[in-house]
């Protein structure tokens, strides 16, 4: 773990926000295994990671669509760059896939012990279906839940995490007691930042090159707090609450 010596303690909290998908749910693994799947099927040999980078690219198109239904879209693309077959039916098991993807291997259970010590909030760009089934394989470990159709919105848009604020404010909490944690630098760690909340970096990626699925960020954000899987973090707060 790094942090500045001058970032707020983990026991000044009462709330955690959480990416979800990236940080808590693995759909980078759900994308590159159902399309080995369909590539093994159609005797294609498939680079995990430069499909990644193609759904990367298709995912930035404004008429993308929402997390995960985009999914069929961008396998349309994925397709006619691999040679993949296309068709409605591999468009929605595309979708069905990374809407049934599974938690990282720590993830649930960490999410249950941080949860002994602050209200535990979900901010995803994932449809409200999709999220569902994400929070039961979690545990149903959230306090409450924020998806794209619940706030009309994606981040990194401010507006998603208004949205929060006002939730967390109206139920007797403050907006500076909650801490953030997220993967993605680009949706999550650099807009945190700008809107002066304590961030903790989730760097599923460590030791990768590149991005993955995920938006190549403008620029790199220095975070308040910096793991590389959710166990560290639940680690650091029971560290922290033990003085």
């Amino acid at each position: 773990m790094t942090t500045d010596t001058m970032t707020r303690p983990l026991t000044a909290f009462t709330h955690v926000s959480f990416d979800v998908v990236g940080t808590l749910i693995d759909f980078e693994g759900a994308i590159t295994g159902v399309l080995a799947d369909i590539a093994r099927e159609a005797g294609v040999t498939l680079d995990g990671e430069a499909a990644l980078s193609v759904y990367r690219e298709a995912r930035h198109d404004p008429e993308a669509g929402l997390f995960p239904d985009d999914l069929g879209r961008c396998y349309g693309r994925i397709a006619l760059r691999f040679a993949l077959p296309d068709s409605d039916a591999l468009r929605a098991r595309v979708i069905e896939a990374v809407g049934d993807a599974a938690p990282f291997p720590d993830s649930a259970a960490a999410l249950a012990r941080l949860a002994t010590r602050y209200r535990l909030i979900a901010m995803t760009n994932a449809r409200r279906w999709a999220f569902e089934r994400f929070s039961q394989k979690l545990g149903q470990p959230f306090w409450a839940a924020f998806t794209t159709d619940d706030t009309g919105t994606e981040k990194p848009d401010p507006a998603f995490f208004h949205a929060v604020f006002a939730h967390v404010e109206s139920n007797g909490g403050a907006r500076g007691a909650i801490l953030h944690a997220a993967q993605s630098q680009h949706h999550d760690i650099g807009v945190s930042r700008r809107l002066g909340m304590t961030n903790a970096w989730i760097e599923r990626r460590h030791g990768q090159a590149g991005y993955g699925g995920t938006l190549t960020p403008q620029s790199v954000t220095e975070p308040d707090y910096h793991f590389h899987s959710l166990a560290e973090l639940a680690d650091a707060a029971e560290d922290a609450a033990q003085g």
